[in-house]
């Protein structure tokens, strides 16, 4: 949510996203702390580890499927992107070069998109 009136531009985010490999104590107590939401599938050990412990392992973490879904698009983008070699390799050495890569394959994949008519806009 961007802020509203006057002050630095918003740097937090309202949540993270991220797969089971992300699940932990730690990282859901430092997001917790500063006020973003985890959205963050529990691991099955983790889940059976808290089943086993009754009433004493406490509640499921919060999950939000539906925001979820919407890291799997992000996931899309960049297995796209990394199918280009100078991308996935990351030839350049500067940090310039390296985004104006990435603007370009981005560029060419949104061309080569199927049932697009990109050009026909054109009028």
């Amino acid at each position: 949510m961007p802020r509203v009136g006057v002050g630095r531009p918003r740097r937090r985010p309202d949540a993270v996203i991220a797969d089971k490999a992300y699940s932990s104590r730690a990282i859901r107590r430092t997001l917790r702390r500063r006020g973003i939401r985890a959205v963050i599938p529990e691991r099955a050990d983790q889940k059976a580890n808290r089943m086993r412990r009754g009433r004493a392992g406490g509640r499921p973490p919060a999950f939000d499927r539906d925001l979820y879904k919407a890291r799997n698009v992000v996931e899309r983008c960049f297995n796209r992107l990394k199918q280009f070699r100078a991308i996935a390799t990351r030839f350049d050495k500067l940090a310039a070069r390296y985004r104006a890569g990435l603007h370009l394959a981005a560029l060419i994949l949104w061309l080569r998109e199927p049932g697009q008519d990109h050009l026909s806009d054109r009028s």
